[in-house]
């Protein structure tokens, strides 16, 4: 996850890149490739997405075959939301919680729903849990509840 320093500069962070499995630091931007991998990254790409441009709906092994870009990166595109299959088509990608048809990312919006709910349900807080900051340094120590 990407942590925000003090001044709300983006941290760093130590990931494993996608395509070559060296680790980089991380700064909350990006698709998850090291410096090294990121243009070739981008240029299969920008390959893919000029052959779909041209030849409209084309089947993805069609598309790996023409461009060189192997499914299981046109796959990751689509997990990513970099790339989106066309409503017309008949083949999809699968929800990874439900096996559902979706066109792109990871999850159906049900299972995201689901799931954001579980998270949010899973770290509320009690009210009495969230402390609230001082005004300033200055002053006493003082108790809920006394009336002095």
């Amino acid at each position: 996850m990407t942590r925000v320093g003090e001044k709300g500069q983006f941290k760093e962070e130590i990931r494993t890149c996608k395509f070559c499995g060296t680790m980089f630091y991380y700064y909350g931007f990006g698709y998850g490739y090291c410096a090294r991998c990121t243009p070739i990254d981008d240029e299969m790409f920008h390959r893919v997405k000029n052959y779909i441009w041209e030849h409209g709906t084309a089947t993805m092994a069609m598309v790996s075959a023409a461009t060189g870009v192997s499914m299981k990166q046109i796959t990751q595109y689509l997990k990513d939301g970099r790339l989106e299959i066309p409503e017309e088509s008949n083949i999809f990608i699968r929800c990874e919680l439900c096996n559902a048809e979706i066109r792109f990312g990871r999850y159906c919006p049900e299972c995201a729903s689901r799931t954001s709910k579980k998270f949010e349900s899973a770290v509320k807080m009690d009210i009495f849990e969230v402390g609230e900051k001082p005004k300033d340094m200055k002053g006493k120590m003082h108790y809920l509840g006394n009336d002095e």
